[in-house]
């Protein structure tokens, strides 16, 4: 017997060998609801909590760790060690469990406690750095670690290692130019190791030179946007190329936040602070257009769910009888 299957449902059946194989490929979702306030102007947003490590960064510690393999830098009886405000951790230690490599992890001490949960479940061995110095802290601590024990670890280095964006020059870019048929505009999204807009903005500006690409940071040092970095109070990754950017748009954590509630009351989408960030950003760069006279489709990018900043929950206060 043969199945005849509608060929949009044709695309949507994955089949994989192992689960690092159905890294990539998310959809991109219209945002209706946010559309009314931009007339003649598209928004969409590609929902990289579809991978299933949860969230963007599983692109870029694949296209790591695969290249490590390759090249002979990650082999049998290393571990994988990175720091991380918990995302590229979590893709770490998928991986790692898929491809049988142990993960240590370097985290700064106020990581959200889903991410450490998540990570643990793994297996992975958590190290934790001091909170007030947030994730350059973590870096620091990673690489003393490293320098410590000679031999025992492969450090990726996700800020300074090209595979980050190329990951996303690859399979990102590609795939928003895919998706759009061509017709997107404008790419907005949040910076972190900036791996996403660099590689991303790379390859659509290949595609069409016109196609502005910007970053959305925090508007200062002491914000709430975990995951994103404030350039200017931080050390600035060695993959970040500002010059190659039609712009930075400083975000103010409270706006960041408002759109994410948004999100999931007008839209059905519950996703983290970044994610609200970014599309705040896209929003800003639409109402330009908007005052311009000018059409649009304008792409931003959903790092992860809300579920990885949920905190622990409190033991219920005793109820005395009356």
């Amino acid at each position: 017997m043969t199945l005849a299957l509608d060929p949009v449902r044709r695309a949507r059946l994955r089949v994989a060998e192992r689960i690092t194989d159905l890294i990539g490929d998310t959809p991109i979702v219209r945002l209706p609801a946010f559309e009314r306030e931009t007339p003649g102007v598209e928004l969409w947003a590609k929902c990289e909590f579809l991978n299933p490590g949860g969230s963007v960064k599983d692109r870029a510690a694949s296209q790591m760790i695969r290249d490590a393999i390759r090249t002979g830098l990650l082999g049998p009886g290393k571990t994988i060690i990175d720091s991380t405000s918990g995302n590229t951790g979590v893709a770490y230690a998928l991986i790692g469990g898929a491809l049988g490599y142990p993960v240590t992890l370097v985290m700064p001490g106020n990581v959200s406690w889903a991410r450490r949960k998540i990570t643990e479940a793994f297996g992975t061995k958590l190290v934790f750095s001091d909170p007030m110095e947030g994730s350059d802290g973590a870096i620091r601590l990673c690489r003393q670690m490293v320098e410590d024990n000679p031999g025992a670890y492969f450090y990726p280095d996700q800020y300074s290692n090209l595979g980050n964006p190329l990951a996303h020059y690859n399979t990102t870019g590609r795939e928003i130019w895919e998706q759009t048929e061509g017709r997107v505009t404008h790419f907005v999204t949040g910076i972190g190791t900036t791996g996403t807009v660099m590689g991303t903005g790379r390859r659509l500006k290949e595609y069409r030179r016109d196609i502005e690409v910007w970053a959305v940071e925090p508007a200062d040092a002491l914000h709430g946007l975990e995951g994103l970095k404030h350039m200017e109070s931080s050390m600035v990754p060695p993959i970040y190329h500002p010059e190659e950017l039609d712009g930075v748009l400083p975000m103010d954590t409270d706006e960041a936040w408002d759109v994410s509630e948004r999100l999931a009351k007008e839209e059905g989408l519950l996703v983290g602070h970044s994610s609200g960030a970014s599309l705040a950003g896209g929003l800003r760069i639409a109402k330009r257009l908007v005052a311009a006279h000018k059409p649009g489709v304008v792409v931003t990018l959903f790092p992860d769910r809300a579920e990885r900043y949920f905190e622990a929950p409190m033991p219920p206060k005793p109820v005395r009888a009356p």
